[in-house]
């Protein structure tokens, strides 16, 4: 195949996965807000989708990470580019298929360490980019649920001598805004993996020495993840806003605000996390305040073990896929 060729269908791969990632993690900006019917499923992808193209321009931190930091460029080609993007594409297509939350960001890291693996063995692998991800996979949850629980303890507090209907009234408004700081955080992180992939393959078709993201592959990034996000996975939506736990508006306001500033304090520093992973144990933080039944346990359970498969599938297919590609082309 021609290198030119060969590139652009590396890029078309790479708009691809932020396709599928805006379309099955909309549901992690707009899935309380919506079950708790303060907006209707379409104004909120709506303003999901406007919030995401903001955020996916307010750096490149995380994209340098994804891009230099995972697997090292001297050491592979835009096949094995290509093998990690379709083996993640192919899991988060099979995951949303059960209605199951997955993790594109820890998708896409497992598809390049597994692509990485079969052309080059262990020393493709760049521990201080690995490391920042595996970090924020253990830490993530934990402080998901652990701020959920205490911004909704606070919040009960607050509102401890208020009516339940101007609760409701109140948070129903303030909602609005933390789906808002949700999706821009959303748009702040994820969609800079998809830049940091693209620019990979700048950097490898054009044999650059410098990792910097150019404004094309910001813009082209953030866009596709805006569109994308208006063709949210509803079923995804059903299982983190109204399976996991029942929520009001005052506990959609906590869980997303919660997930918000966790987002975007990681993304400031470069911290590659899962998003889903984040909003799901706010949901659980916040819904544990009532008490721990409040929590469908066994449904948050089916949500972690979707979270577990994704590293040791993704890396297996794209060890696969890798071997096959870079014998072809």
């Amino acid at each position: 195949m021609d290198p030119i060729v060969l590139f652009v269908f590396v890029i078309l791969l790479a708009v691809a996965f932020d396709f599928v990632n805006g379309w099955t993690d909309a549901p992690n900006a707009i899935a309380t807000v919506v079950s708790t019917r303060v907006l209707s499923p379409l104004q909120a992808v709506v303003l999901a989708a406007i919030l995401n193209l903001v955020g996916a321009l307010s750096g490149t931190a995380v994209a340098k990470t994804i891009g230099s930091d995972i697997i090292s460029v001297q050491f592979i080609t835009l096949p094995t580019v290509a093998a990690a993007l379709i083996a993640v594409i192919m899991w988060s297509l099979l995951a949303t298929r059960y209605g199951l939350p997955t993790s594109e960001s820890h998708g896409l890291v497992a598809g390049l360490i597994g692509a990485g693996l079969a052309v080059a063995g262990p020393n493709v692998l760049v521990w201080n980019g690995i490391n920042k991800v595996l970090f924020a996979l253990v830490s993530a949850p934990i402080a998901g649920i652990a701020v959920g629980f205490v911004a909704m303890a606070i919040l009960m507090w607050v509102v401890r001598r208020a009516s339940p209907t101007t609760v409701r009234h109140l948070f129903g408004r303030l909602q609005i805004l933390s789906a808002a700081f949700m999706a821009f955080s959303h748009g702040s992180n994820d969609a800079q993996k998809t830049m940091g992939v693209i620019t990979l393959a700048v950097v490898l078709q054009f044999q650059l020495k410098e990792f910097t993201v150019p404004l094309w592959v910001i813009l082209l990034s953030g866009t596709t993840m805006g569109i994308s996000t208006l063709f949210g996975g509803w079923r995804i939506i059903k299982t983190l806003g109204v399976r996991i736990t029942k929520l009001e508006t005052i506990h959609g306001f906590a869980a997303e605000t919660s997930a918000a500033m966790i987002i975007e304090s990681a993304s400031r520093f470069g911290f590659p996390l899962s998003t889903t992973h984040v909003i799901g144990s706010a949901i659980m933080g916040v819904g544990a305040t009532r008490r721990l039944s409040a929590v469908r346990w066994g449904i948050a359970g089916e949500v972690v073990a979707a979270w577990v498969l994704t590293w040791p599938a993704c890396i297996a297919i794209g060890w696969v896929l890798s071997l096959v590609l870079n014998a072809v082309f």
